[in-house]
């Protein structure tokens, strides 16, 4: 059965599942335009081009997300019937947003029976859902609404400190490890049974401006504060305010996981988990303290949320044909790849100086050695908020110099932490309670010896994010980092994703070129073909 997953809204994109093969890209990707919030016609068309589909031969259209303004749900018939045809509403089937999500982690976790966990902002009117899931069906046992959302209070505090909401909850999670909580934030929000309970009893811009009122902090000044701490200024008063009070709500959110966590336990049954929330590894990090197997669906935020719809349709078809089994999503390079052909034109009409080489793992690492930042491009562009080596800028870990190099090449802020690809065998060396992290879902204590190798890809806190490689994972790329341990005996590159901050990760080689050039790398790789500055 052909099933198109298509996900009309914020972080939009589209997903294909064929008998055999499944392919993923979201919009941001091609159209350049980062979370695009919309409808997904570029990729709809992306993945029916890599499945070699025609519209026609889709049977089903699984959409993610029950409830559109007027307007919107007549837009998203138009545009549907503008690539399917008049008929198309007989294959259109509407799936929730939450159940979307949990379908995404039950339904590619490979378990037969698991609890399925969906924490965000808010979707369909709810903010989190639990559901049992046993042979392909799933039950929903608990939930929280809109109004009692734990995303949308982390996405206030995000506000409150002068970031982007609903995009920059990274940067709260990374500027707590510079400070301790200093705020009780448990009359705000808490755990009620299975289900959360906002105390403030408003969400969004009005959650904010109480936040604001809570901490006694200038929201008129917040984004000034955010710049300035951008640049790497963390020492005003109210900039140690805000550490202060990044600090306390990643604690919030860390007790109340780690409370859900151990209710959870009870049910004897493995977790796999998704949603925004799911996005805070360090959060991930405490659950998988009660569940040691945790599985966090890759593409956990909104951009999995077309995954989860087709995937979850999918599953039904199968139980009702009694062929349901289950399924272990091993990777998720599902994106475009491009000809080699069309990269050596594109590079001889950009008058680029290159080369093309055998030995791109050797060349790579003797740039690494030598100190310069390197774009890797290669095969199948990744699915999912992050580069795990086909879409990446890599780098020396060793170095602590390099993090200042590639803040001023990416403009990045400069308290965020850098992360490490290393070798899944070396993971005992590097990493205390050691377990495999694919798809870099969760965070870790370094090991002293990881903090003395390779400093640059450790957080102020000890902590660090990695992604840990067998070579069948990515033979090229784990090369490269096999072949860095035989120069240097650190088994640990610095990847971070491949773009300027701000912008989408790179898809095209167009895009990898412009992007080279804007953040002056010192190399670029494409497939074969390496570009020097």
């Amino acid at each position: 059965m052909i099933i198109l997953g298509v996900h009309d809204g914020h972080d939009a994109g589209a997903v294909l599942f064929t008998e055999k093969e499944i392919y993923a890209v979201n919009e941001e990707r091609l159209n350049r335009i980062k979370k695009y919030r919309g409808f997904p016609e570029l990729s709809i068309k992306k993945v029916l081009e890599m499945g070699d589909i025609h519209p026609e031969e889709v049977e089903i259209i699984a959409v993610a997300g029950l409830f559109r303004k007027q307007s919107r749900l007549l837009e998203l018939e138009k545009r549907l019937k503008s690539i399917f045809g008049k008929d198309f509403k007989k294959k259109v089937l509407f799936v929730e947003h939450h159940l979307c999500h949990a379908a995404s982690a039950y339904l590619t976790s490979g378990w037969r029976e698991a609890l399925a966990l969906s924490i965000d902002a808010a979707g369909d009117g709810l903010s989190s859902s639990i559901y049992i899931g046993r042979d392909g069906e799933m039950i929903r046992i608990a939930q929280s609404t809109y109004l009692d959302s734990l995303g949308d209070f982390y996405a206030s505090v995000t506000e409150l400190l002068g970031f982007k909401p609903m995009r920059h909850e990274g940067k709260v999670m990374s500027l707590a490890a510079y400070g301790k909580p200093a705020y009780d934030l448990s009359n705000i929000i808490e755990l009620n049974g299975l289900s959360f309970e906002n105390k403030l009893k408003v969400v969004g811009i009005e959650a904010t401006k109480k936040l604001a009122e809570f901490f006694n902090y200038p929201l008129s000044k917040a984004k000034e504060i955010a710049q300035q701490m951008k640049k790497g200024n963390l020492d005003g008063e109210l900039q140690k305010k805000a550490i202060e009070i990044a600090a306390s709500a990643q604690a919030r959110l860390e007790k109340l996981l780690d409370e859900l966590g151990l209710k959870l336990r009870s049910y004897n049954l493995k977790l796999a988990y998704a949603g925004g929330v799911a996005q805070n590894v360090k959060a991930n990090a405490i659950l998988r303290k009660h569940f040691p197997d945790l599985w966090v669906f890759p593409a956990m935020d909104d951009a999995g949320l077309a995954f989860g719809a087709a995937a979850f349709v999918k599953a039904q078809m199968e139980r009702l044909d009694g062929k349901w089994k289950p399924f272990k999503l091993e990777h998720v390079y599902l994106g475009p790849s491009y000809d080699e052909n069309k990269i050596e034109s594109l590079l001889r009409e950009e008058n680029l100086k290159f080369e093309y080489r055998e030995d791109v793992e050797e060349v790579v690492v003797e740039m690494l050695l030598e100190g310069k930042l390197v774009g890797f491009f290669q095969g199948k562009m990744e699915y999912g908020p992050r580069a795990l080596g086909n879409r990446s800028i890599l780098a020396n870990p060793m170095d602590k110099e390099v993090v200042k190099k590639l803040n001023v090449s990416l403009n990045r802020d400069v308290f965020q932490p850098f992360a490490p690809s290393m070798l899944e065998e070396r993971i005992e060396d590097y990493l205390q309670d050691p377990y495999p992290n694919k798809f870099m879902t969760m965070s870790y204590k370094a090991t002293e010896k990881m903090i003395k190798e390779a400093p640059a890809v450790v957080h102020v806190d000890g902590t660090t994010r990695p992604q840990t490689l067998l070579r069948d994972d990515n033979p090229r790329y784990y090369d490269v980092i096999k072949r860095f341990e035989e120069e240097t005996g650190v088994g640990i590159v610095l990847n971070t994703s491949f773009n300027m901050h701000g912008e989408p990760i790179v898809c095209s080689p167009a895009d990898a070129v412009r992007t080279f050039r804007k953040a002056r790398l010192d190399a670029l790789v494409l497939e074969n073909f390496v570009v020097y500055s």
